[in-house]
């Protein structure tokens, strides 16, 4: 077992009483305080900002008659009948009547006699929850409730219920009261409020102080729908403030990072041999990239910039050019992928591209073992080595650079922050750290791309090559596979070859997905004189590495797989994209599948193949994969479809711990989060301080709770 942490000290900075400790308030005791704490809850602020994740409307009586399938309510009538049974499991239901001569059931599966005891015909009961049709009319299951006496005039709240987020071993309703008394002692803007009072951006919103008591003490007159959906202005200046705290905690790690000294490199000799001997010009787009990224490596600072770029943009000359600037300098640059396929990939190109100058390219994954890992080791240590490519293993502890002055990463979002970070500082001697280059081939949108990465600086190669074959993508039912099949053998009679991708391994009775298993049998036996080939993320690592270089050489002409092929090898030879299901997959990984083809000089098509019936959302992505290539569009399609949290996965710091801002639906005020935040940093770090503390000191707590 773990041993326990001990509760963190409460942050030095907070607003006078913000900082006292939870057991201040009365009836918190040690048990209770060590409850709260492995929650975060540690100390008066920590109540303040833990937020209602919704509300409970008990300020007014809804008839029975008047109740709406899915709309919580609150009704006050009599018991007209109490039935108990055991069906599966124990049943108490509870037919409710009121002066609107309608009858709604109470129904229970946890309950205790005494609690079945109560509801005696005739008894007057408030209860509160959300209807739904049943057996016999409406139903409400598992209602809170009240027994009111004959002379009860049960008065109504004159302020929405807020319904708080659970904290294990403290019921909702004690939790409820400790908020309430951390309440009372909220001090007033004078002592709370950081932001500047005469913002122009903070017009219309109210101060702190009234936004907090009025999104925990919700007045019975408050624009309630506004409130559930997280625009009230309340809501919008607590968001605001939480935004700037995340986006002031990233540039603060910036800085921090950027306080290190990096090797200033500005030699382009070997740039401008590279550019001379390459079979292609450069686009305006990796032109303006790469004087961005050559802006940067000049300076004795480190690099910390992102490049996006659709697939096919041609991001990896851009790294190659840099690279070349560090080996010019005498220094050493690396290049890490997430998976030795795409790393054999850069591989390939580096050293087409680089050798010919007399640079010097190392390969270092895994598979690279005994003698072999010893000589490459020994190259990098000793600085033969000038550009190393590899996977993970370029972050292990016995990988000693001779002096890494860049550190370049590829599809940067499989990778932690921490792993980046581990790679950066193999860099040079005398406390210097590495230029830091991270890719992607997954366009971000912008609005996202400011909070997500404040800590990075952001490049976009927004254009693609000329002469690349625009793809046609299809989207047929599933019915119409045995015509896929013949369009298969017609293109592999040419001399194509082709991929059909399928979204599960094994067979499963819950999924309607046709298994790579078995689809791979299907098309070996229909297609008989062809060469098919697997490949699914079961198999051993050398399995995939041969069934994929099968592919890549043109031994196999056609290759069932799952979704491992997302980033892999560059086949320009593959025309024709299939995606069995594809209503199951996100626009992102669907852009990135077909972008498997459409490499070479040939046409090429992907065809997305659906089980119907389509749901909504399932029709969008499929028309939107049918009307753009553009990946960037593609992005927008995705943040508006499954929102910033799926789109981003829970890998970036602090963007799974908002616990009110919505990236998307708060997109609107990170342009002035930017303003504010650099006005902070230049003008009042200790302010900055402040609010990062605030709001994202808490966060971090639970974390490491």
């Amino acid at each position: 077992m773990a041993a326990r942490r001990s509760p963190a000290p409460p942050a030095a900075g907070l607003a006078p009483g913000a900082a006292a400790p939870l057991s201040s308030l009365p009836g918190v005791g040690p048990r209770i305080a060590e409850k709260l704490a492995a929650r975060g809850l540690q100390t008066l602020q920590d109540l303040w900002l833990q937020l209602p994740r919704g509300y409970e409307d008990r300020t007014a009586l809804t008839p029975v008659r008047n109740l709406q399938p899915g709309v919580p309510a609150q009704v006050e009538g009599r018991v007209e009948a109490v039935e108990r049974g055991f069906r599966y499991r124990p049943l108490l239901r509870v037919a409710l009547g009121d002066a609107s001569r309608a009858t709604v059931v109470l129904r229970f599966f946890h309950f205790r006699a005494a609690q079945a005891a109560q509801f005696q015909p005739g008894v007057r009961v408030r209860a509160y929850g959300t209807p739904r049709p049943g057996q016999r009319g409406l139903e409400i299951v598992h209602p809170s409730y009240t027994i009111l006496g004959e002379d009860d005039e049960g008065a109504l709240g004159d302020r929405l219920d807020p319904v708080y987020p659970a904290v294990e071993g403290v019921g909702p309703a004690r939790l409820k009261t400790l908020i309430a008394q951390a309440l009372d002692r909220l001090p007033g803007d004078d002592i709370l409020e950081l932001l500047p009072p005469r913002e122009p951006g903070l017009r219309g919103l109210p101060g702190l102080r009234e936004a907090l008591l009025t999104v925990h003490r919700p007045p019975r007159d408050v624009d309630l729908a506004a409130l559930r959906a997280g625009t009230h202005p309340a809501q919008r200046r607590l968001a605001l403030e939480e935004l700037l705290a995340h986006h002031l905690s990233m540039r603060r790690q910036r800085m921090s990072r950027q306080s290190h000294a990096a090797a200033a490199l500005a030699d382009q000799r070997l740039v401008q041999q590279l550019r001379k001997q390459l079979p292609f010009a450069l686009t305006a787009a990796q032109e303006r990239v790469f004087a961005e990224v050559r802006a940067d490596l000049a300076r004795p600072v480190p690099m910390l910039r992102l490049v996006q770029g659709d697939v096919g943009s041609g991001k990896t000359v851009v790294a190659a050019m840099a690279a070349l600037m560090a080996v010019a300098d005498g220094r050493q640059a690396a290049l890490m992928a997430p998976t030795e396929l795409l790393a054999e990939q850069h591989l390939a190109n580096l050293r087409a591209w680089l050798e010919p100058l007399g640079v010097g390219v190392a390969w270092l994954a895994g598979r690279v073992t005994g003698r072999a890992r010893g000589r490459t080791l020994a190259d990098v240590a000793e600085g033969r080595a000038q550009v190393v490519v590899g996977t993970h293993a370029l972050m292990q502890e016995g990988v000693a650079f001779h002096d890494l002055a860049l550190a370049i990463v590829d599809e940067q979002h499989r990778f932690g922050v921490h792993q980046r970070l581990a790679l950066r500082d193999k860099g040079g001697e005398g406390g210097r750290v590495a230029h830091q280059l991270v890719m992607t081939a997954t366009p971000i949108p912008r609005t996202l791309a400011m909070a997500a990465y404040a800590d990075l600086d952001v490049s976009a190669i927004d254009e693609l090559p000329p002469g690349r074959t625009p793809i046609t993508t299809v989207v047929l039912a599933a019915g119409r596979r045995p015509e896929l099949v013949e369009r298969i053998r017609a293109a592999c009679a040419e001399g194509r070859q082709a991929y059909w991708v399928c979204t599960i391994i094994d067979e499963s009775d819950e999924v309607v997905a046709q298994a790579a298993q078995a689809t791979w049998e299907g098309l070996s036996a229909a297609l008989p004189e062809l060469r098919v080939g697997l490949v699914h993320g079961r198999m051993k690592a050398a399995e995939k590495q041969a069934a994929m270089r099968a592919f890549k050489d043109g031994a196999t002409q056609l290759l069932v797989a799952t979704t491992v092929i997302e980033v892999g090898v560059d086949v320009p030879n593959a025309s024709l994209m299939v995606i069995e299901n594809a209503e199951r997959l996100g626009l992102a990984q669907l852009h990135q599948l077909r972008g498997r083809v459409g490499r070479g000089s040939a046409a090429s098509s992907c065809v997305l193949l659906y089980q119907p019936p389509l749901s909504r959302m399932a029709r969008e992505r499929l028309e939107t994969m049918r009307e753009t290539g553009d990946g960037f569009v593609i992005a927008e399609k995705d943040l508006e479809l499954r929102g910033p949290g799926e789109l981003l996965g829970t890998r970036q710091t602090g963007l799974a711990s908002f616990r009110l801002a919505d990236l998307e639906r708060d997109a609107d005020m990170l342009p002035l989060v930017q303003e504010l935040g650099d006005r902070l940093l230049r003008d009042e770090p200790a302010v900055a301080a402040r609010v990062v503390e605030r709001w994202v000191g808490v966060a971090a707590r639970y974390a490491s709770a």
